[in-house]
């Protein structure tokens, strides 16, 4: 798989800028504004700087040192006030980012002016790879196989893009970041983790309100516990025994569920933190009370709760969306077993938006 080298600024941490100012003979405190500009400021391009003196600024040009933000190439809008985004990266693949207001105004009604609307809080769901190499039978993004990793300022890049397009104050607006998009943050491990650090340390997003999904990549589950900053840690289960596991997730059979359960187990939790067991539900596949029982024994012990997403269907994706009662059922088991379980609505569904259905799509 291609790995794309960081370019531009934005991606580099107060380190690496100090470095780049020491570098062109500046005044250390240059990093600061650089750093101030291109995070908390979020600033589209050099010019726009008002800070760095105009030779300083040439210079960085001249080396190919731009701001490089992701740029929107197409947007679409839902019913539910769903926007998803085709983000196009500099050498022009691209990936999808959507954003998920919700409230009394999150919702826009006839998707018109989906968005635009007030809004309390909003999500936004970011990708992390352009495609995907896991290839879980029920996502679309899977179709796509996978092209390269996302930067550091890549990653960041999205969450900046949406938050001035939809014109957010962090200081006063609630936001919450979700690494759940295309690919696998896990195996971007280290462009994930920059991309973390810069979104506290410079957008300044609290790390209570991030959360990052994996399949199940259980070597990078135990270095993610030893993380000074982190996110929450969901886990994409989907099955609740190894043999419907592997059909439905190959990766299983590199990680099977007595070692990711395990991983889980050994998982530093922080106080009234909970891990979240993602758990998506394919008719007549997964979604038995026999599986519902498995999935109780697998969690027994962990300070844990359970997402239930009733499939989001696409074209090539070889299964069905159960029955809301099968969905009910399911959620009753764990609910009288004592493990805390929720139904997640879909979000954007009907514009390719929603949970597995994010495939680069223009239309």
């Amino acid at each position: 798989m291609a790995e794309l080298l960081q370019t531009g600024l934005l991606g580099l941490d107060f380190q690496e800028l100090s470095a780049l100012v020491q570098k062109h003979g500046q005044p250390e405190y240059r990093a600061r504004q650089l750093f101030q500009a291109l995070y908390p400021q979020r600033v589209p391009t050099l010019d726009a700087i008002s800070t760095l003196p105009r030779p300083f600024l040439s210079a960085l040009k001249q080396e190919g040192m731009e701001i490089q933000q992701p740029a929107i190439e197409k947007s679409f809008a839902s019913v539910d006030g769903t926007i998803r985004y085709l983000m196009a990266m500099p050498d022009g693949q691209t990936v999808e980012t959507v954003w998920m207001p919700e409230g009394d105004g999150g919702e826009a009604g006839d998707g018109s002016d989906a968005g635009d609307h007030e809004w309390d809080r909003a999500t936004i769901c970011v990708s992390s790879q352009v495609g995907c190499a896991v290839n879980c039978q029920f996502c679309l993004t899977a179709l796509l196989g996978v092209k390269r990793n996302l930067s550091a300022g890549e990653i960041v890049g999205q969450v900046i893009a949406v938050l001035n397009d939809r014109k957010v104050d962090l200081e006063r607006q609630r936001v919450n970041i979700v690494f759940m998009g295309m690919g696998e943050p896990f195996l971007n491990y280290g462009n994930f983790i920059k991309a973390v650090r810069l979104l506290v340390e410079g957008v300044g997003f609290p790390e209570s309100r991030m959360t990052v999904s994996t399949s199940g990549i259980v070597p990078r589950i135990h270095d993610f516990g030893r993380e000074p900053v982190r996110p929450k840690l969901a886990i994409s289960l989907n099955a609740s025994n190894d043999e419907l596991r592997n059909r439905i997730m190959p990766i299983n059979k590199k990680w099977r569920l007595e070692l990711l359960m395990q991983a889980v187990r050994d998982f530093p939790l922080r106080n009234r933190e909970r891990v979240t067991f993602e758990y998506v539900l394919l008719d007549n596949v997964n979604d038995d009370l026999a599986h519902a029982r498995e999935v109780v024994e697998l969690v027994r012990g962990i300070r844990c709760k359970v997402n239930l997403i009733a499939l989001n269907p696409g074209p090539g994706i070889p299964f069905s969306t159960p029955e809301d009662r099968r969905v009910r059922a399911f959620q009753n088991l764990l609910i009288e077993a004592g493990v805390p379980a929720f139904i997640r609505r879909p979000r954007g569904r009907d514009i390719y938006a929603a949970c597995g259905q994010l495939k680069r799509t223009v239309a």
